[in-house]
């Protein structure tokens, strides 16, 4: 094949294989060389239209792009003589159909929309497939979440006990994360879904390209607004990466806790074997290797944003060479994430709750200790920082049966809950855990009923992101079949 033919015309001289190798973005451009193939059959088209480009040229191009569509890209067009895969593909084509011919499908074009375009419609696949993912995770969270209602477990501030709660509400906690992830993402989605095609370089084109058209050809909502900010924009990217980073964050806290909780300390949970690996040199290791692979992935993610992020800031406009180095960073947060959530659900699905041991440790710590100041609040007129201050002294003296509590309440306080009516087998039903849970109805809460009403909540919010990531997913596959059938009729 040809060397590089885009330098042949001001520039001379041969690259050597390292600055070649420099220069070359065809690690990242595998993730777009099939949407590249589908924008330049939408250009064709367009192009034909228009009546920019004759009939016999138009019908060899695409003839000769339905080929490569269907059989796939050869090696050559990756060869990184070429700095990108356009340039790649072009020349694969010039070799297939004569310069004359294939020299024409770059008319009103710039590799700038091209590669704009074809990075937001692989970016709308892999939305997509990550709001199917986060379903699914979801949909497992809100499965085990239904089956623990009634499984106290203790809570914890600052890693100590704090409050009983269960381990529905637990679950039910990153569920309500995991959800406000896929609506970041779907709110992403309509900004990325702009197309950027017909914006040439920067400037638009003198050929009279009818934008919208190929904008439908490609399944956009649109054709992006303005031709500069459309090549040389990637706050779409880092839209995206964003969110990615901050669901990375949050499966990372839940790894957290999975690790820890897997420890003989907690010894809450008990992780599926598949998902964990032994030692080499100890053999009664069980280590929960995925959950911490995967807390390393989030901190890949974060790395990807910043680096996104830095690349981008001191870019003026229009189009820099820069964003070349972006998009790698762009991919692999979307890698990371897209290998992370299914296994991250496969992982809870599968394991095993401790539910004695999260009921033994419920009550540790004084963890009831609130519900005692409550009590003396609603049942016994106290104002609620005496009580706290009255309950918090008994907790230092070690014990919170009836005569310390009257002993703390004295020093503190100079009354005596004796006199108030507080009784010892009062004190031991408000410290039960299950009691502490159970008045805890309000919406939120961790009490069975009020978890009831969050199941049924989420959902209805995830079927609805089911409906959405279907819908969505189908509109854009017709559209591309669409295209291809369009493209089919041109050779006929």
């Amino acid at each position: 094949m040809r060397s590089d033919q885009i330098r042949q015309g001001r520039l001379s001289g041969e690259r050597s294989a390292n600055l070649e190798h420099f220069l070359a973005s065809m690690d990242a451009d595998r993730w777009i060389a099939e949407a590249d193939l589908l924008v330049d059959m939408a250009h064709l088209l367009g192009l034909r239209r228009q009546g920019i480009i004759d009939e016999a040229p138009a019908r060899a191009l695409m003839a000769a792009l339905l080929d490569l569509h269907d059989h796939g890209l050869p090696a050559e067009a990756f060869d990184e003589r070429f700095e990108d895969i356009h340039a790649g593909k072009e020349a694969c084509l010039i070799d297939r159909v004569g310069e004359d011919i294939g020299g024409r499908l770059h008319m009103g074009r710039s590799r700038n929309d091209e590669v704009a375009t074809c990075i937001r419609i692989r970016l709308k696949q892999e939305i997509i497939a990550l709001v199917r993912s986060l379903a699914d995770l979801r949909a497992t969270l809100l499965d085990v979440a239904a089956g623990h209602t009634e499984t106290v477990m203790p809570g914890f501030t600052h890693l100590q006990h704090a409050q009983p709660t269960t381990l529905a509400h637990y679950l039910l906690a990153y569920e309500q994360a995991f959800s406000r992830d896929a609506a970041r993402l779907r709110e992403a989605y309509a900004r990325v879904d702009a197309s950027p095609l017909g914006s040439a370089a920067f400037a638009s084109t003198g050929f009279p390209l009818d934008r919208d058209y190929t904008a439908r050809l490609l399944g956009f909502a649109r054709p992006a607004a303005n031709s500069m900010d459309a090549v040389a924009a990637r706050d779409f990217a880092l839209e995206v990466l964003s969110s990615i980073a901050i669901c990375m964050t949050t499966t990372s806290r839940l790894c957290e806790e999975l690790v820890l909780w897997s420890t003989s300390f907690f010894g809450f949970v008990q992780l599926d074997d598949a998902y964990c690996s032994s030692s080499s040199i100890m053999p009664q290791k069980k280590n929960p290797d995925v959950a911490e692979i995967m807390r390393a992935k989030a901190g890949t993610v974060a790395g990807a944003l910043t680096a996104a992020i830095t690349i981008t800031k001191g870019l003026p406009m229009s189009y820099n060479r820069d964003l070349q180095e972006l998009t790698p960073h762009l991919w692999r947060g979307v890698e990371a994430a897209r290998e992370s959530l299914p296994l991250l659900s496969g992982m809870i699905g599968t394991a095993t709750f401790n539910t004695e041991r999260m009921a033994a440790e419920a009550g540790r710590g004084f963890s009831t200790a609130t519900e005692l100041a409550d009590v003396l609040v609603r049942e016994y007129g106290l104002a609620f920082r005496t009580a706290h201050r009255i309950v918090g002294r008994a907790v230092r003296h070690g014990s919170l049966d009836l005569a310390t509590l009257e002993g703390a309440a004295r020093e503190a306080a100079g009354l005596s809950v004796v006199d108030l009516g507080v009784t010892q087998e009062r004190i031991d039903a408000v410290l039960d855990p299950r009691h502490a849970v159970a008045v805890r109805t309000i919406t939120g809460g961790p009490a069975p009923a009020a978890v009831a009403v969050q199941l049924a909540e989420q959902k209805e919010l995830l079927a609805r992101d089911v409906a959405w990531a279907k819908e969505t997913e189908t509109a854009l596959s017709r559209a591309f079949e669409d295209l291809i059938s369009e493209s089919r009729r041109m050779i006929v």
